[in-house]
């Protein structure tokens, strides 16, 4: 079991001989032992060995040093020695190991609070480097956990947004509820949130109540927007009035929870998962385009259309 006080991070967050400001330690028979020191730094080629053999799960922080590491990730952001591609790579790669450390914080206010400086350099990076976005669609497409799948969600949405001309406050609340559209998945049982293969009529059920699960646990929290617990509550809503929970149809669907609706499906139809092949993303677009239209606002899917072509054309 993790301890607390430490929270994992990322090989890919580090870049080779730039010098750490926070200690970095490996997990040993349930112990943490110092690694590396804070203002020490790893090569090029110990780098590539520990990518070699370690899946993500083995490097961690204290809790202590966690502004010290979002400071250190800003600053990386700001580099002029990286290029759009690493900027993307290192700010996504710190992102879900965040994430992780959100989704399993029981006070949601908090959590809340602490990813919104994560949404805030999503934006400034595509503000600053519009090409990232593309860089940052190509990264996605791995295993599909609950942190990857909620951030490549909310980077989706982000692009999305932005596409179809959201002001940076409205893509920080779209970022925001993006990020906690599965919320309510903390109160379905794990065993059919890992289910492989088919559920049945009763875990699909109880499945589809995390709508509702989502909106209570941010109801129960001051300072959430009503868009961000629409982007919760309405997002499996189907533009042509058979989603679910309220069978909305149309523009009665909140826009954000229309535009998580297209990235939700979009991710999950790209990414491995344990039970299907994920498709190439211009086949997925297609598919919603033309098997699931009646599903998704056909303005949005054009917008999103539009961005991978212009992606796949650069």
């Amino acid at each position: 079991m993790t301890d607390t006080s430490y929270f994992r991070i990322r090989l890919a967050t580090l870049r080779p001989d730039k010098v750490t400001s926070f200690d970095i330690f490996v997990q040993v028979d349930g112990k943490y032992i110092l690694y590396l020191r804070a203002g020490d730094k790893l090569s090029d080629g110990k780098i590539s060995k520990l990518h070699a053999r370690d899946t993500g799960d083995s490097f961690f922080v204290r809790m202590d040093d966690k502004q010290t590491y979002r400071d250190w990730v800003k600053e990386e952001m700001n580099s002029d020695k990286l290029d759009s591609f690493e900027k993307a790579k290192i700010l996504r790669e710190s992102s879900v190991a965040l994430m992780e450390d959100l989704f399993e914080n029981p006070d949601v206010n908090k959590a809340l609070d602490e990813s919104r400086p994560i949404i805030t350099d999503f934006i400034d990076l595509m503000e600053n480097a519009p090409e990232a976005m593309g860089f940052m669609i190509s990264l996605s497409g791995h295993d599909f956990y609950t942190y990857n799948h909620s951030l490549d969600v909310s980077i989706y949405s982000l692009g999305l947004g932005k596409a179809l001309g959201y002001n940076p406050k409205e893509l920080e609340e779209l970022g925001v509820g993006a990020l906690f559209h599965d919320i309510g998945k903390r109160n379905v049982s794990l065993d059919i949130l890992c289910k492989k293969g088919g559920l049945t009529d009763a875990e699909w059920e109880q499945m589809k109540m995390h709508p509702q699960y989502g909106l209570v646990i941010l109801n129960n929290h001051p300072n959430i927007s009503d868009a961000i617990k629409a982007a919760c509550f309405e997002h499996h809503e189907s533009w042509s009035g058979n989603g679910y929970p309220q069978q909305l149809m149309g523009d009665e669907i909140h826009p954000f929870a229309r535009v998580v609706a297209i990235t939700d499906t979009y991710d999950a139809m790209t990414t491995q998962r344990s039970y299907n092949v994920p498709l190439a993303p211009i086949d997925a677009v297609t598919m919603m385009k033309e098997k699931l239209a009646g599903r998704y606002d056909p303005d949005m899917l054009k917008a999103l259309y539009s961005i991978l072509f212009k992606i796949k054309a650069a």
